[in-house]
């Protein structure tokens, strides 16, 4: 079987849209090489010594391990040299990477180097999560305000998991396709072209330990599917928590299911858990362009406009039969 090749699939994209400068397949092939080298850190990460914690917080008041710290570093390395970005974001740093005085890209990356890097020491799936914007017009050094961007206003956003198998999953905004490494040639290659999550699913993912905390709306949506065919639902269900978020919504483009991390009772003071710029927009864009849902319980995630280079957010996303339910349950209180 003949797969194409990342690199063939972009300049064939770039050709089917008149006026294309060529500039984001440029982005893109760069944010290509982010995802194989910090694939290559991940998997050497035991023999490198690279394994632990740095004793370090990052922004977020999480600790950093020092996976988190190489993945940033490889994202900056790679993107900068191009000249076609004007700034960068990381959940990694304070505040905007901004490129050296000369530089005038016309492009923003937004990014989380390594999701679910709680993970990596017991080889559990671990991820990379980005955002492409476009610089508004006319700003040489972007300021934090020009990072502050709905979703909708995103021209690229994709992810890479470093799972059994090294996958990276893009959309430009014509659905969503997905790319598997092949380690022999060190190419990407097209095996999962236009995916599309189920409009049903028996399936949903949510941390479970969380549950006394949780709004009345998540509450009695996950008894429903607990009680299974007993219940309301009349259908058994299955749970699944795998504490990356990368590997639980590639989970749900391949077979549907709903993912949840609500606002609660715990994360209410910080607006929730997920991150908007660079973990919750990107993930909403690719699951709508695959015809799923993504919201916050009460309005469409990929509307709302932030207000903080790191601010959380409330996330629930995928099928969208079963998103819709979650809505009208909030919609009920």
């Amino acid at each position: 079987m003949s797969l194409m090749t990342i690199q063939h699939y972009l300049t064939r994209a770039q050709q089917q849209h008149a006026g294309a400068t060529g500039e984001l397949t440029l982005i893109l092939n760069d944010i290509v090489t982010s995802c194989k080298r910090v694939a290559q850190a991940v998997n050497q990460g035991a023999l490198l010594g690279t394994m632990g914690d740095l004793g370090s917080q990052n922004v977020q008041g999480e600790v950093q391990k020092a996976l988190d710290v190489i993945a940033n570093t490889i994202f900056l390395e790679s993107n900068q040299a191009s000249g076609l970005l004007a700034g960068m974001a990381s959940e990694e740093m304070d505040d905007p990477y901004l490129m050296p005085e000369g530089v005038h890209g016309r492009y923003l990356l937004l990014f989380d180097p390594l999701d679910g890097s709680s993970n990596v020491n017991v080889n559990i799936s671990v991820g990379s999560i980005f955002s492409v914007l476009r610089c508004p017009d006319g700003v040489v050094q972007p300021q934090l305000a020009d990072f502050l961007q709905p979703g909708v206003q995103q021209v690229c956003a994709g992810y890479a998991l470093y799972g059994s198998s090294t996958m990276l999953v893009i959309t430009t905004g014509s659905g969503v396709d997905g790319f598997t490494l092949d380690h022999g040639t060190g190419e990407f290659m097209l095996t999962h072209p236009q995916m599309r999550i189920a409009e049903d699913s028996r399936e949903f993912a949510i941390n479970m330990s969380n549950q006394r905390h949780w709004p009345p709306a998540i509450k009695r949506y996950v008894d429903e599917c607990v009680q299974g065919a007993s219940g309301p639902r009349g259908v058994d269900f299955n749970m699944r928590w795998v504490a990356s978020m990368v590997a639980e919504v590639h989970r749900i483009l391949l077979r549907g299911g709903i993912f949840m991390y609500p606002m609660d009772n715990k994360n209410a003071a910080q607006g929730g858990r997920l991150r908007l710029l660079y973990e919750a927009n990107p993930m909403a864009m690719l699951v709508e362009q695959a015809e799923g849902l993504a919201s916050t319980g009460r309005q469409r995630l990929l509307e709302l406009v932030p207000h903080a280079l790191h601010q959380r957010v409330s996330v629930i996303l995928g099928s969208r039969h079963e998103v819709e339910r979650v809505q009208d349950y909030f919609s009920a209180e």
